[in-house]
């Protein structure tokens, strides 16, 4: 009787084994299966975002490329119009300028 409980324990042991295998063997594919899910996700993720920046990247070398000589004009007239305003600030404040140094240089400090 003893070594048929040792024998039904044994068995007992081997099918609880068994059925730990199993489960683990189930959760490997199920990670297996997560994993090769969230790479496809990732890699139609990465692809779309591929897609967008080289649309926005094509969209703005059209932009830049296309009207050349409006942007040349363009930079132009800013650039003009850039020097006469400093031309006009600088005509405005250069007698307060000549002042304010010929002051400081004919002071004389003991």
């Amino acid at each position: 009787m003893a070594a048929n409980r040792s024998q039904n324990g044994i068995q007992l042991l081997f099918a609880a084994e068994q059925e730990a295998q199993q489960i683990v063997n189930a959760a490997r594919t199920a990670k297996q299966t997560k994993l090769k899910q969230a790479k496809e996700e990732a890699e139609k993720e990465i692809a779309q975002f591929r897609a967008q920046v080289e649309a926005d990247f094509q969209r703005k070398v059209a932009e830049s490329s296309g009207d050349s000589g409006a942007n040349v004009k363009r930079l132009e007239q800013e650039t003009d119009a850039k020097i006469i305003h400093l031309k006009t600030e600088a005509s405005r404040i250069s007698p307060d300028v000549v002042s304010i140094l010929l002051r400081h240089v004919t002071t004389v400090k003991n």
